[in-house]
């Protein structure tokens, strides 16, 4: 894909040194409708697909990451809205299944929506001044997109009952001491480590990278003998892999690997 900047109306896309930033800016608060999750159906499949894209960043504008569904869509309480709202599990779709790492740079605030987008991420790396939360309780509802399936498994179901029954928001040290988050960055060095970690990302064999994504959405449902032999498939796989090669050689050389991602 070729290095640049692509402006959509709520979307700035950049490419840089294999990397690709997404930005959602949807003043005032980044909140997601239906012609938003247009723009990201849009935007992050090409970047998922391409090869010569090794890591993705998403991340938000001002105080938000992004802070929800809008509520004077969702006021509509039909299920035509519902319906309307529903692809924003496609979007987390698309970057937990893209084979490459995907950052979610948690630049501010992160609640309901937005903290499910987060969760469909690879790494969550977010700013000390920012929090994260699900409080859809206060409005009569729960984290209908995504939120209530991805969150317990990633911090259990007890506590995820609970965050989602209380409906409060986290500071970044309360998330990080759950695992909610991976990382907590001060304010003043947020935009500088996030794209020191993608960069790091970047330069790994992000073609295994791929496919540790894979073998383990693949393998969790299954029983431990038919998972061990999609994880055998995976290794056949990677064993082709010029990254693979080249990694071998650099421990037998005793040099740093190049990886290419291919």
């Amino acid at each position: 894909m070729t290095e640049g900047t692509l402006m959509t109306s709520y979307l700035r896309t950049t490419v840089a040194d294999a990397v690709a930033t997404v930005v959602v800016d949807r003043p005032p608060a980044n909140a997601f409708d239906p012609d938003l999750i247009d723009e990201l159906l849009t935007a992050l499949p090409p970047l998922a697909d391409d090869p010569s894209v090794r890591c993705i960043v998403v991340r938000g504008t001002g105080r938000f990451f992004v802070a929800g569904a809008d509520i004077s869509v969702m006021r509509n309480l039909t299920e035509e809205t519902q319906r309307a709202m529903r692809p924003w599990v496609d979007v987390q779709h698309i970057l937990t299944s893209a084979p490459k790492p995907v950052i979610a740079a948690m630049n501010g605030h992160a609640l309901g929506g937005g903290a499910e987008l987060a969760l469909a991420c690879d790494l969550r790396v977010m700013s000390d001044a920012a929090t994260v939360g699900f409080p859809e309780i206060a409005l009569g509802l729960f984290p209908g997109a995504g939120g209530s399936q991805r969150l317990p498994r990633l911090i259990g179901a007890h506590r995820a009952v609970l965050l989602m029954m209380e409906g409060r928001k986290l500071t970044a040290a309360e998330a990080l001491d759950i695992g909610l988050v991976d990382r907590v960055v001060a304010d003043d060095r947020f935009d500088d480590t996030v794209a020191e970690l993608a960069a790091a990302y970047a330069a790994k064999p992000t073609a295994a990278i791929g496919l540790i994504k894979q073998v383990v959405t693949d393998g969790l449902p299954l029983p431990m003998h038919e998972a061990l032999d999609v994880e055998f498939d995976a290794v056949l796989k990677l064993i082709t892999t010029s990254d693979t090669a080249e990694g071998l050689q650099a421990f037998l050389d005793k040099r740093p690997a190049v990886f290419t991602g291919k």
